[in-house]
C-alpha cells in the first residue's frame, strides 16, 4: 500500500514534533559510517530528518523519498540542501546503490516486510546500511481499538479499507528474513514514555498519524463521531494523572542492517 497525500496533516503530525524525533537520533546515532556519498530517507516526511542528515553527512548526496506531497512541500522548505521525490515505500527503487537507506517510523505502512526488505538491501551500495525503525504498537489500545470502533459505528462501511498500518512480523522473523544476506546486523526494542498534556490527549497524537487513514474516508459528522467514540474508548487505558498529564507508551522496534 502508498501512503497518498490526504492520508497526512504536517500540523497535526509536528504538534509532538519533539517525541516523534527523538526514536530518529536514537537510530542515527547507531548508523555505523563515517562518509556516505549517497544517502536516501526513506519516509522523509516533513524533513527534520532529512535535514540531520545532511549534517551527519556533508558530502552526500542526500534524498527525501515520501508517499504525501503535503509532507514533500514542508521537508522542500526545511532541507533545500537535498533532493526530494514521491515515491511508493513499497516499490521505490534507487537510480544510484545508496551508502544509507534510513526510514524513520514509515515502513510499517507497508506489508510484506519479507520480501521488501531483502530487496532494500539489495539496492545498497557495498558496505552500505539500512537503519530503519518502526512503531511497535499493534496490540496496544492504542492501536487497537481504532480498528475495533472502525468496525463498530455507523462509519464501519466507509471504513472497509481503512488503509492503516498493518500488525508487524514478530522480532525473529526480521531477524531470519535479514540475517543471510548481511555482514552484521543489530536489533532492538525501546519502550518511550510520553509525557503527553490536554484533553484527549493519545487521541491527538494518533491523528497526527495512525488516525489518519480513518478520519480522511469519512464525511466531517462521522469523522467527528468516530474520533470521539475512540477517545472514549481510550481513556480507561490511558487516564490523565492528578497533575493532567497523560503517559503514552510507545514501543518502537529498530535495526541496523550493514551488508
Amino acid at each position: 500500500m502508498s501512503i497518498t497525500s490526504s492520508t497526512w496533516d504536517p500540523a497535526q503530525y509536528l504538534k509532538f514534533s519533539n517525541e516523534r524525533v527523538r526514536p530518529a537520533f536514537d537510530l542515527l546515532a547507531q548508523v555505523p559510517l563515517e562518509t556516505a556519498g549517497h544517502v536516501v530517507d526513506l519516509g522523509c516526511g516533513t524533513g527534520n530528518m532529512t535535514v540531520i542528515l545532511k549534517q551527519r553527512f556533508p558530502g552526500a548526496d542526500v534524498l527525501g523519498v515520501d508517499g504525501a506531497e503535503t509532507m514533500l512541500a514542508k521537508a522542500r522548505a526545511a532541507a533545500p540542501d537535498c533532493r526530494f521525490e514521491q515515491g511508493d515505500f513499497a516499490t521505490w527503487v534507487a537510480a544510484d546503490p545508496p551508502d544509507l537507506i534510513y526510514s524513520n517510523a514509515a515502513l510499517h505502512w507497508v506489508t510484506d516486510h519479507e520480501t521488501l526488505f531483502p530487496r532494500l538491501l539489495s539496492l545498497l551500495a557495498p558496505g552500505g546500511v539500512l537503519a530503519v525503525q518502526m512503531p511497535y504498537m499493534h496490540d496496544a489500545p492504542f492501536r487497537a481499538l481504532q480498528n475495533e470502533i472502525a468496525r463498530e459505528g455507523p462509519w464501519a462501511r466507509y471504513l472497509d479499507d481503512a488503509g492503516y498500518a498493518r500488525r508487524l512480523p514478530p522480532v525473529e522473523t526480521y531477524y531470519d528474513v535479514i540475517r543471510p544476506h548481511v555482514a552484521s546486523l543489530d536489533i532492538w526494542e525501546t519502550t518511550y514514555l510520553h509525557l503527553l498534556h490536554g484533553e484527549d490527549a493519545v487521541t491527538e497524537w494518533a491523528a497526527g498519524s495512525s488516525l489518519r487513514p480513518f478520519l480522511d474516508k469519512l464525511p466531517p459528522e462521522q469523522a467527528a463521531a468516530y474520533r470521539a467514540a475512540y477517545s472514549a474508548a481510550l481513556r480507561p487505558h490511558y487516564p490523565r494523572r492528578p497533575d493532567g498529564t497523560t503517559l503514552l507508551p510507545f514501543r518502537r522496534f529498530f535495526l541496523v542492517a550493514r551488508v
